[in-house]
């Protein structure tokens, strides 16, 4: 075949140049019609949840309500860089925190609601009502974080996070999991869960909004209140904690919206599975689209496993306790090698046993490193997707 000439060259270069600016129209008109500003919506939830407050005691409702206030303006900082509305209410927030005293950690108030018919029947047996309305059991997600650390999201993809600080895990219209990592003490370049947060968000007449908190060393039996139950309706409350080793392990029901979450300590590291229905998982909206059980690790923040060696000290302790070569192992030798403390690489294997018990299907448990689903496109699939994006937008 002979050489190409200069005029089929520039052709080919004219192509790409206009698939490139093509996908360039598209991606800004798409974060142009999704990535709005929404300080608008945060003055507005925040001037609603302070129009009742007054009078003694006002001040702890206030502060509540400034706090959520402050969350939702980081919710919407990306989309708000440059707007003078967003960075007065930043600073004004600041500044009302300081004069009110209020502390930037603790509950935070929920948006007032329309009024709404008293539930009836099983409303607050989440399970029970499903099969009831539909006929057969719901769907469940399953999430698990642990070691240094590992996730594993609701759609079976697997991720080592480099994160630091505090992260939403889970954030939906009915519950809110966040949790802080930390370097290990040491030196070492690891990171482990030291703090989880579980906020149950007021829901009708199943529950008021019920805090859980646990940090290392301290994985406590109770609600931040001390109470163990929660949402008394006909007898049953819709949540309640049980513990098989106070102090290093909590297991929280949650019967209004059938969801399970397990709290536990393994060595000096924390770790967290949940058990969550689809239907309950997916109630988020364009503002709650931060959640590492959902999405995993953000691309900038995933390390990438090295396969174990078999001849490796690593391999062969964990092989001693995981012995099918699954993505806990392959944790556990990520864990083992990065840091060389077998209480952390013990975090996989009760990950592992926490996942047996909530995942329904034994043939699910199991996740190999060949099953692990992906994000990435190919090529020809990521131009449709952008284009038909951006063709859509035009007409919202």
């Amino acid at each position: 075949m002979g050489k190409p000439t200069l005029s089929s060259s520039y052709t080919h270069l004219q192509w790409k140049h206009s698939i490139f600016l093509a996908l360039l129209t598209c991606h800004l008109c798409y974060f142009q019609v999704w990535a709005q500003c929404r300080i608008l919506k945060c003055n507005a939830d925040f001037v609603a949840a302070t129009l009742d407050l007054g009078g003694a005691g006002g001040n702890a409702g206030y502060c509540s309500a400034l706090r959520s206030y402050a969350h939702c303006t980081r919710r919407t900082a990306r989309a708000c860089r440059g707007d003078l509305a967003y960075h007065s209410a930043v600073q004004g927030i600041e500044d009302l925190l300081m004069q009110r005293s209020c502390p930037k950690t603790g509950p935070t108030s929920q948006p007032q609601r329309l009024p709404q018919a008293p539930i009836s029947g099983d409303a607050c047996f989440y399970e029970k009502s499903y099969l009831q309305r539909e006929g057969r059991e719901p769907d469940y997600f399953h999430c698990g974080v642990f070691g240094d650390p590992h996730i594993r999201t609701f759609h079976d993809e697997f991720h080592t996070c480099a994160v630091q600080g505090a992260w939403p895990l889970i954030d939906n219209e009915y519950l809110y999991v966040q949790a802080t990592s930390e370097r290990i003490k040491g030196g070492v370049y690891a990171t482990v869960l030291s703090k989880i947060t579980i906020i149950f968000k007021n829901w009708r007449e199943c529950i008021e909004q019920q805090i859980y908190h646990a940090e290392l060393d301290n994985v406590p039996p109770a609600f931040v209140d001390g109470s163990i139950t929660s949402g008394e309706r006909r007898g049953h409350h819709s949540l309640r904690i049980e513990s098989e080793a106070p102090g290093q392990h909590a297991e929280i029901k949650a019967t209004h919206i059938g969801t399970t979450l397990v709290v536990r300590q393994t060595g000096q590291s924390l770790g967290l599975s949940v058990r969550v229905p689809c239907a309950i998982a997916d109630t988020f909206n364009a503002e709650q689209d931060l959640q590492l059980c959902k999405w995993g690790c953000p691309a900038s923040q995933r390390l990438e496993h090295e396969q174990p060696q078999p001849g490796s000290s690593a391999y062969a302790d964990c092989a001693s306790l995981l012995p099918i070569k699954d993505v806990y192992f392959q944790a556990c030798t990520f864990d083992l090698a990065t840091t060389r403390d077998v209480n952390l690489s013990a975090s996989a294997v009760a990950a592992l046993q926490d996942a047996r018990s909530l995942i329904m299907d034994p043939e699910k448990v199991h996740l190999l490193s060949g099953d692990v689903v992906t994000n990435q496109f190919s090529v020809p699939l990521l131009v449709l997707t952008v284009f038909f994006k951006c063709f859509c937008s035009m007409w919202i």
